[in-house]
């Protein structure tokens, strides 16, 4: 007799089946290429955009990172999670029934009536089941980082293209005005026979092309504005009205501090997402293991009808015997995706690593490119000062005045350019470490 309540308690003890998760070591360099040995620790709340000192940019931060839709879609589906980990291995059940009889008299009979079953965890299977609903949780909270992520990038490229084509107007105001003055010394030759009909149609030829890039850039700021209102799920009537003000580019702060490789496992959320996913993994082969095994559950139920009390509660045995070939293929299969899950987490460490490394070589190279482009953009500026004195003085030909004033249009729209491919390869760099993913304000 003892010893058979001895076994009962081993029974019912039971033990987990199924792998347990060891995390793979990945294999990575000890710093960045062109980066330092030094630790930048966790960046997820850094508010790194602020760094732009762009008072317009941090509101439209603050106000988006409360009502992005994306983002608020990404923290319902932490809700979902929630709710899946609460809801593993207990199940209820309350029905309100109401009964009508024939004849001459009526009669209704309500019966109340609660069910609740509970599962012996003979196996593990349960305890992997919320395993795999709690990694599923973790996984969801770490892509709401990966959307927020996301969404900066979207946000901090789509107002620096704003403010560059913003910029690009401007500049296409200054070569019109200039291509005016060359028209109007180029007429007035002509008046007095030094210059040809020829002349006078290339200097108003040149202008009218300077004229039609201005409608080209405005479509181009109006589309960016609009997919800023987008993005902060708001009307873009005000923020059209806001950014018509005007405002200067995007300035690229100090490089940041890159940290470690090893650090991205930690400050990466996409990687901490495919960390969880594979722990889900190797948790649901642990419950497609436990289905080879015999379960048992405990039901109860408790009645009132017509005021009189009943209840019943008993177990229920499953015993998988005929089904066995298929469970073990759903136990392979389940085998087969952790092992996916984890050349995936692989992946995504490297991809990670990679992200890094191209964004700081982009940034590096993004800066010194505008700072050369800059420096040719103002001497252009004065090539072509100096060009119209000459035209007008006679000692040069119209040819030679327009070559000059085209380099120049394109060399002032090359160095705004590059200024905001520089800023945004600033952004890239941060979003690559991770920082900010946390930040919600």
């Amino acid at each position: 007799m003892k010893a058979s309540h001895a076994a009962l308690g081993l029974l019912l003890a039971g033990c987990t089946v199924g792998p347990e998760l060891e995390m793979p070591q990945a294999t990575l360099q000890q710093r960045f290429v062109n980066g330092d040995a030094a630790q930048i620790g966790a960046v997820a709340e850094r508010r790194w955009w602020q760094d732009y000192r762009d008072p317009v940019l941090n509101d439209l931060v603050t106000r988006g990172l409360a009502q992005n839709l994306d983002v608020i879609a990404a923290m319902e589906r932490i809700s979902e999670a929630q709710d899946n980990l609460r809801s593993v291995g207990v199940s209820t059940d309350v029905e309100y029934i109401g009964l009508r009889s024939g004849g001459d008299e009526v009669t209704t009979t309500t019966t109340n009536e609660l069910e609740a079953s509970y599962v012996i965890d003979l196996f593990g299977g349960v305890r992997r089941e919320r395993e795999s609903a709690a990694a599923e949780l973790v996984a969801a909270q770490a892509d709401v980082e990966t959307t927020r992520l996301a969404w900066l990038a979207e946000l901090i490229a789509a107002y620096s293209n704003a403010r560059y084509y913003q910029t690009a107007i401007t500049i296409t105001r200054q070569t019109i005005s200039d291509r005016e003055q060359t028209l109007e010394i180029t007429r007035r030759q002509f008046e007095f026979g030094d210059a040809t009909e020829y002349a006078v149609a290339e200097a108003e030829a040149l202008l009218a092309a300077a004229k039609a890039g201005v409608p080209e850039f405005r479509a181009l700021f109006n589309s960016n504005v609009f997919a800023i209102g987008t993005l902060l799920n708001e009307q873009s009537g005000p923020i059209m009205t806001r950014m018509e003000r005007g405002a200067p580019q995007l300035r690229t702060p100090p490089a940041p501090r890159t940290g470690l490789p090893a650090e991205l496992l930690r400050n990466r959320p996409d990687v901490r997402s495919s960390e969880a996913a594979l722990a889900a993994a190797v948790a649901e082969v642990g419950v497609a293991e436990a289905d080879l095994y015999p379960s048992l559950t405990l039901t109860g139920t408790i009645e009132r009808t017509s005021g009189l009390n009943a209840w019943s509660f008993g177990p229920d045995i499953s015993l998988p015997i005929f089904n066995q070939g298929l469970l073990r293929a759903t136990r392979d299969s389940q085998l087969s995706l952790a092992r996916q899950a984890e050349i995936d987490w692989r992946s995504q460490v490297v991809s990670a690593v990679e992200d890094v490394q191209v964004a700081q070589s982009d940034l590096t190279q993004d800066r010194a490119r505008a700072n050369a482009l800059n420096q040719a953009a103002t001497s252009y500026d004065k090539a072509l000062s100096l060009a119209q004195e000459n035209y007008r003085a006679g000692a040069i030909t119209l040819t030679d005045l327009l070559v000059t004033d085209r380099d120049t249009a394109s060399a002032r729209l090359s160095a705004a350019s590059a200024v905001n491919d520089a800023a945004q390869a600033w952004a890239k760099l941060q979003i690559a470490i991770g920082a900010g993913a946390a930040a919600t304000q």
